[in-house]
């Protein structure tokens, strides 16, 4: 395809110049998390090379140290390859293979790793790869295809981080909203139905809610992990393993499960772990289900604190900010705010990714042709969802109050005490009553009293707020 020209102190050689000119078009680079479970690919892929063989242990040692440190994020600038790219991912395949064969010369030709004599040539690189023998597709890329790598790098590096650092954020603030729903449990306050007055309901009781959709998220998200873990390495272009010899991916994946402690294994079936991103496709399905989850939770508490003195003002939010820059001494629920515009960001993110495992789109015969897309928008969501948990647990719920005094005014002027009244007066005068508390501004109880409709120790029975809501 002709010359190109690489930076002098470039590890990548043409072929990842070659993306860098194809693509200009969002400046926006492979995620982080996505080039350290290439390079753990790389460094697995040659581990099993070494002990079958195929790699003398000079030149797997090398590979293997060189892919350690695109692990670490040591040539992180070194991965210049835009996220709209071939669909394939093909260049940031050859970009981690040139890097890592480049790197790898170096330090054989350096004595940084046993065996290694410094002489030889190959592809790839500017002056930073000189004097290298490591061949990018020969010796780095061994037994193995842009088409089997990079979805398996895309499991890789969801299944980590959902697994490292997302749940541990959602499993934090599940506890902290547990912990609400304990402290607030001897508040009683009105529900809320259709946004209109319902019959009470503990504060403890909405709280412990937050709490289990959390913990049903949770659940959801170890499911996707656990689905992750079946890794389409192994099968090559097409599903076949042509060029894969016999017990490689096995090898791999045990390497990979060994350094992750995750339980990665080698996929049953190919075909379907190539041609589909079905797996991803349910991990940002779970990953949506905790966004929606939260910014449901995040709306509720927003509502619940509005006023202070002109809204519901059952809760009281911690103060984080000014509010207005015109408003004097306004303070508004910003941290809420935060939090539901990451899960409207992360609902897109499912969005795309669904869209490009539509079959005519990404789903393509034998191989899906969205996937740096998919990658790029589903650790984004998981990156999204975990800082912002933090933020939320820290600066929202920890430090959240429950108004007692205003929660009791609205509950006993609520028209929806005469409900506990209907089986003994009947639902027909239980409506009646209400209207009549509504016409004149009383409350059910002093029209109760008022009226005589029933014996003084029977109303206050009837009317004990905290009985109505259940255990």
């Amino acid at each position: 395809m002709g010359e190109m020209s690489v930076p002098a102190d470039a590890l990548y050689g043409a072929q990842t110049a070659r993306a860098v000119e194809n693509f200009p078009v969002s400046g926006r680079r492979m995620p982080r998390e996505f080039l350290a479970a290439i390079g753990l690919v790389k460094f697995a892929c040659a581990a099993a090379n070494r002990a079958a063989g195929r790699l003398s242990p000079a030149e797997a040692d090398a590979v293997m140290a060189a892919a350690q440190e695109v692990v670490d994020g040591v040539h992180d600038e070194q991965f210049p390859v835009d996220v709209f790219q071939t669909g394939s991912a093909t260049s940031t395949n050859m970009n981690a293979n040139e890097v890592i064969a480049a790197r790898a010369a170096a330090l054989m030709a350096a004595g940084g790793c046993a065996g290694g004599d410094g002489a030889g040539s190959g592809a790839g690189g500017g002056s930073a790869g000189l004097g290298k023998k490591l061949h990018p597709n020969d010796h780095v890329n061994m037994g193995q295809s842009s088409n089997d790598v990079i979805p398996t790098a895309m499991n890789v590096s969801a299944a980590v981080a959902i697994h490292g650092r997302l749940l541990p954020a959602v499993e934090s603030l599940r506890a902290a909203l547990a912990d609400k729903a304990v402290e607030f449990d001897s508040v009683v306050k009105i529900g809320r139905t259709h946004l209109m007055d319902a019959v009470p309901v503990r504060l403890g009781q909405e709280f412990s809610g937050y709490a289990a959709q959390l913990a049903y998220a949770a659940e959801l998200l170890r499911r996707a992990v656990a689905d992750l873990c079946e890794l389409p390495l192994g099968g090559t272009a097409v599903g076949t393993g042509l060029n894969a010899p016999a017990g490689f991916a096995a090898a791999a994946c045990a390497e990979i499960a060994r350094r992750t402690g995750l339980p990665f294994r080698e996929a049953a079936n190919h075909f379907a772990e190539q041609a589909a991103r079905d797996r991803v496709l349910s991990a940002s399905a779970a990953v949506r289900n905790l966004a929606v989850a939260m910014g449901k939770i995040a709306s509720d508490i927003r509502l619940l604190a509005s006023g202070p003195r002109c809204g519901l003002g059952e809760l009281v939010l911690p103060a984080t900010q000014p509010g207005s820059s015109i408003m004097p001494g306004k303070v508004n629920p910003v941290i809420c705010e935060s939090v539901i515009q990451v899960a409207c960001q992360v609902v897109g993110h499912d969005a795309a990714i669904t869209a490009g495992c539509t079959g005519g789109v990404g789903g393509l015969l034998e191989l899906n042709v969205a996937m740096p897309m998919i990658a790029d928008n589903l650790l984004s969501a998981i990156g999204l969802l975990t800082a912002v948990a933090g933020v939320f647990e820290r600066k929202a719920i920890r430090g959240l109050q429950a108004n007692v005094e205003r929660c009791e005014q609205l509950v006993e002027q609520s028209l929806a005490m005469v409900t506990v009244l209907a089986p003994r007066i009947g639902y027909d005068d239980a409506a009646d009553l209400a209207k009549q508390a509504a016409q004149s501004g009383k409350t059910i109880r002093e029209l109760l009293h008022e009226k005589n409709l029933l014996p003084p120790s029977d109303i206050e029975n009837l009317l004990d707020v905290r009985t109505q809501t259940g255990r």
